[in-house]
This record gives structure tokens, sequence and C-alpha cells, in this order.
């Protein structure tokens, strides 16, 4: 798995998202002040979301306003107000962030050690010029999956894992052979509905609302009216949809050719990607050569951090917090060694909260990523981590990296890994994509409809666990600025003890003849909760 990004399209189920409704309980553990939300108690939803509630969901309130946010707005109201925090720095490794971002430019870290422009690694870290942080891809964007890398290069693992990832391969080449039919009937469907329609309206944009509202006896009217409802319910504008569907149906085509496995991706980069101690790659660049690359590492630097109430798109979680940006992450796997030397570098440069909106199956060197989380941990660094949005329990899949050695006994407490959570509170809860385990997700939060931050001065809504990770981290990052004596395990245990716990079975992987107990897909059995995780810090605190 690349980046943790929104769901792929399969047929007719790209991007569903549940609706509203629904009454069911939530509790909390007894935590001395706590007055936000008490055990047992009913959540019926009052109406349906509005657009501006959506916006900035994940920072309402369970119990005000029956969505299962945050509660930030409610920390910043009752809690935070007129009390000064000090900056935190929360590194971001991901694909790049658009530090020109008109509401992230503001929120950046400066490495005040280094002289910009000048050519010169003016603090000796092994750098030149990381002034905003440090891009290890260099002008590369494109990278195989780990299993591909494995396929081309068996000496990278034992045969047992050779053997799986060859296995894997010839599955994803088996599915994609069946699906590029379906692929191409989509988008045929979709590109003649949306002509029929766009004739019908006179113009090329329409809403839902005016497709619902459509009254016709032609049969081909009425097929398009069908399709489109279906089309428009996933959540994209119809221009993307095509984007998004075309760019499906070519990964399905290059995987059937075996395009896959014939470039030679990291050249680019120049260094040996199997060497630990090759250091010297990469540039100051942490935009990365391409902005259109970076749409994910934006959004989730948008989400702990885009200045709060300057009425431009949405507001970061944290409002004292300087970005710093580590590129590690391709529109592919990453690779081990970028995402160890990445956490180190972060972890260096003064990082108290690193946020990994990333993952993937197989591992080679997992050795290096556990040792830089250890060294993260030695340094009072809190990692937070996405589940990842394969619907699977990952207490038996393989998720990367993650904390454990066996799955079971974990070997740091500074890592915190988190499931994604939908806007509707109800059996529906837990976003249809997210993976669970009741040993290997420590917690939830919202990650279905995030409004942040995209590159080049917009915002748009992307889901994934990739954006429940740092809605935490952004959780994090404010204890760790109100309560900066707190230590990263003390953090990431608050954020797990204090959130609310539901008490009632939920749909997993969005599928309705699955219901579970809510309290067995994670290992707190809760959703994060700024407002109580605050008032814990400060019974902590004074301890």
């Amino acid at each position: 798995m690349n980046t943790i990004k929104p769901i792929c399209i399969s047929a007719f189920a790209l991007l569903a998202l549940a609706g509203c409704g629904a009454s069911r309980q939530v509790s909390n553990t007894s935590i001395s002040g706590l007055v936000a939300i008490s055990a047992p108690l009913n959540i019926t939803k009052k109406a349906p979301i509005t657009e501006n509630d959506l916006k900035r969901w994940s920072h309402l309130d369970i119990v005000t306003d029956t969505i299962p946010g945050m509660s930030v707005d409610k920390a910043y109201a009752e809690l935070l107000k007129g009390k000064k925090g000090v900056p935190v720095i929360v590194g971001i490794v991901d694909s790049g962030v658009d530090i020109e971002h008109e509401d992230l430019k503001s929120a950046l870290w400066t490495n005040t050690k280094e002289i910009p422009g000048n050519g010169i690694d003016d603090d000796k870290n092994g750098y030149i010029d990381d002034i905003h942080g440090w891009n290890f891809l260099g002008d590369s964007t494109k990278e195989n999956l780990e299993y591909e890398r494995i396929i081309k290069d068996k000496t990278l693992v034992d045969d047992v894992t050779y053997q799986a990832a060859k296995a894997l391969n010839d599955k994803k080449v088996a599915d994609a052979a069946a699906g590029k039919t379906r692929s191409e009937q989509m988008l045929a469907a979709l590109m003649t509905s949306d002509a029929t329609l766009v004739k019908h309206f006179g113009k090329s944009v329409y809403t839902i609302e005016e497709v619902n509202a459509i009254v016709s006896q032609e049969l081909e009217i009425q097929k398009s009216k069908a399709a489109m409802q279906q089309m428009l319910s996933y959540g994209l504008p119809i221009a993307e949809l095509k984007v998004a569907i075309q760019k499906q149906l070519d990964d399905q085509v290059a995987l059937i050719n075996g395009d896959n496995l014939k470039t030679d991706y990291r050249k680019v980069v120049g260094d040996n990607p199997n060497d630990i101690t090759d250091t010297k790659y990469g540039n100051n660049n942490v935009m990365g050569p391409d902005k259109n690359e970076i749409l994910h590492g934006t959004h989730v630097a948008g989400i702990v951090a885009q200045t709060r109430n300057n009425t431009l798109g949405g507001d970061g979680v944290a409002n004292n917090v300087q970005i710093l940006t580590v590129r590690a992450v391709p529109d592919g796997d990453e690779y081990d060694k970028d995402i160890a030397l990445g956490i180190r570098y972060a972890v260096d440069n003064g990082a108290k909260v690193i946020n990994g909106s990333f993952g993937k199956g197989f591992s080679p060197h997992k050795q290096w990523v556990y040792d830089a989380i250890k060294y993260a941990e030695k340094k009072d660094v809190l990692i937070v981590h996405a589940a990842g949005n394969d619907a699977k329990d990952i207490d038996y899949a393989d998720n990367f990296p993650n904390d454990s050695e066996d799955k079971i006994t974990e070997f740091a407490d500074n890592f915190i890994t988190i499931g994604a959570l939908n806007f509707e509170y109800g059996n529906k809860v837990v976003a249809r994509f997210s993976n669970i385990g009741k040993i290997n997700v420590d917690v939830f939060a919202p990650g279905v409809k995030i409004y942040a931050t995209t590159p080049n001065d917009t915002y748009k809504y992307l889901q994934g666990t990739s954006m429940a990770a740092p809605n935490v981290a952004g959780v994090a990052a404010l204890i760790r600025s109100y309560y900066p004596k707190l230590s990263a395990q003390q953090v990431k245990h608050i954020l797990m003890d204090s959130g609310i716990a539901i008490t009632t079975a939920v749909i997993v992987g969005g599928k309705s003849n699955d219901t579970r107990p809510f309290s067995a897909l994670s290992k707190s059995g809760k959703i994060v909760n700024a407002y109580n995780a605050l008032l814990m810090a400060e019974k902590m605190s004074k301890k």
C-alpha cells in the first residue's frame, strides 16, 4: 500500500458514504472533572448534517452536535480560552507539503540554524539548506509497491515472503483482468450519461438535486438520470470521477501487461535503498518536482495545522504548531530506509509528534523502522500512524510499520495506531474501509469526508485512515502544547483512555451482515475526544 489514500474505485462502490440517523449509546470512563459526556447516554441525530457542519464535523461534539467528532471546538471554547501554550513541532512524513499554501505558510517549521540558499550544511546535520524539512525522494514521484520490488529482487526477503509477494501479484493481475471490463463499462456509462444530461440541462455542471428533479418520459434521459444519481452519490464531482476511473483503468492495463515490474523508479533518486548507511541523497525541496503529487501530504498537514478562524478553508485541530515536512512517501510504496531516516530527521530537529499516514503489507527492512521508532521513544516523540484502508483485521494481516514484531507484544510505547470513523453516529460509525484490530489498532478518530488544504490554495474532502491519523496528531499536539511536561507515552495513553467508549455493535467493512461490538475493534474501544483528553492531561500534569 502507498500513502493511505481515499478508497479505490470498485465497480459502483466508490466513496460510498453513510447517511445520518439512528440512536445509540456512548459511555465514558470515570474521570474526575469530566462534564462533556456521562454514561450511558442516548445520542439521536437531530437533523441531516449541513454542508457547514460537514466541513468541520471532526471538530464537533457528539452530545451537542450529535456528530461523532472530537469536541475540538468545545475544548477551545471551554478549556483553552485565555490559555497560552508552547509551540509544538509536528513532523509530517508523507508525500510532501505545499509550503506556499495560503492556509499553511504561517505554520511552517523553519530551521533557524541554516542560512537559506547558500549551498552549505550550516548546522552540519548532513542535509544542505534544509529550511523547512527534507525531501528523501529527490525528483522521484512514482514508485513500485513493495511486493513488486520483492518480485524484482527476491534476495530482499526469505523464500516464504517471496512466494507470498508472487501470489499477491498473481492475484492482482487476475483481479485487474476482471476489473478492466467493469472499469471500461463504468467509464462508458459515466461519459454517455453525463453527455445526455449536459444536453438536457444546457450546461456542463449540475447538482444531484437537479438530477433528482428530472421528469421525463424519454428512456435515454431516465437511464441517464438513474446512472448519474448513483455517480453523484459517491461524493466526487463528475470531472474528478472521470479522472479517477480512467486512472484505475490505466493501472489495471499496466498490471495486466506487467508494466509494474519494468521500471526502476529509484534510479532518479541515486542512492542505494538497501543500504541504511547511504544517507547523502535527496534535496531540500519538500514540495517535490510536481505539486499535483503532494495532495495527500498537504491535506494531512492541513488537518493538523491549517489556521483556525481565518475564514479560509477549514480549521486545523492545533493552534500552536509548526509543520516540519519529511517527503518520503511516493505514489507507490515507501521505502523502509526513507521512513527510518525520515523519522530520525524529524526527531533530531525537534518534532514532538510525528504523523505517518502510510503503510504496506511487506517490509523487507522493517528493523530499520523499528529502530527509528525506538529512537523516537528515547527522545520522547509520539508517532501517530494510520491503521490502513483494507477493511482487514491487522491482528492477523500484516500492516507495516507497526510497534510489535509478533502482533502481540509492543516493543515501544510511543506509537499509536488509528482507525477511521464515519460522520454518522450509529451502527455505521466505523468507516467501511478502516482496518481494525483489538490488539493492533489503539483508538478511532474521524476519517470520512475530512475537509482540508490541497495544493495551490485549494481545499477538498478526502477520506481514509490517512485523515484519521492527523486528526489525532492534532489533538496530541494540543496536549503537548498546553501540557509540555507530559511524556509521549503519557499523551498516547491519554488519547486512548480519555476517549468516548461506544458500547454498541457496529457494521464492519461496510458489510451489513458483519456487525461486531465496537469495543472489539481496537485496544481502547473508544473514539478520540480532545475535550476529555485535555481534562485528563490537566489532571495528570498536577500529579
